[in-house]
């Protein structure tokens, strides 16, 4: 069989470039009709300093993934949790929950580091809110960011999948990066999200989602 070489100066893919490009059926053809997948901004939450809650309720079947990208959350109090939960078609954020909690820091003055899990912040059919990062400090320099993923969301036949880093400053002058991992256990559709602090208001940063084509 003979090895066919195609020079890729030679190929002119200049207006159909950020589409995917292979052969179609025929012998030497190549196909740029088909699109390589995609994050697509949905929507943006914009801290005006003083907001109780982050909600999102765009929400729906349109993409099986959607991607929350937190920058620079600051809270009001020192030392609080920063945290989200889920709707399930009613108007609460309480959708039942089971989740994983796995958390690593590492102190300025270089003097204390773990890993391990931390029992105290999962949840076991829970309704309350899941912390994603734990006790951000409130200085002018400290916050947290990190990014939720939550998968299917609109699924009426499995219960509904997200995963979440976030990294954070403590209330004292920690590192810390918290995995957590879980599912709503729910065969409604996840149709909103909020994020909030345990207690104070978003003080600053930005939340931007994305659904994943």
């Amino acid at each position: 069989m003979a090895i066919s070489k195609l020079n890729f100066n030679s190929l002119n893919v200049t207006p159909t470039a950020s589409k995917g490009i292979g052969f179609d059926s025929g012998a030497d053809d190549l196909e740029a009709s088909f699109s390589g997948g995609s994050m697509v901004f949905i929507s943006k939450f914009t801290s005006d300093g003083s907001d109780d809650t982050a909600t999102f309720t765009n929400i729906d079947s349109t993409y099986k993934e959607y991607v929350f990208v937190c920058t620079n959350l600051h809270p009001q109090t020192d030392s609080r949790e920063f945290q989200v939960n889920f709707r399930d078609g009613s108007t609460a954020y309480d959708a039942t929950k089971t989740t994983t909690y796995f958390r690593a820091y590492h102190d300025e003055a270089d003097s204390a580091t773990t890993l391990s899990y931390d029992g105290n912040n999962d949840e076991a059919q829970s309704t309350d809110p899941q912390y994603l990062s734990s006790s951000v400090g409130a200085d002018a320099d400290q916050s947290t960011s990190g990014i939720l993923h939550l998968f299917n969301p609109s699924s009426t036949t499995f219960v509904k999948h997200f995963i979440s880093t976030f990294n954070h400053n403590t209330a004292d002058d920690y590192s810390q990066v918290i995995y957590v991992a879980g599912y709503c256990n729910v065969t409604a559709a996840i149709d909103g999200v909020q994020f909030t602090f345990r207690t104070g208001e978003i003080q600053g940063g930005t939340i931007t989602l994305y659904g994943i084509n």
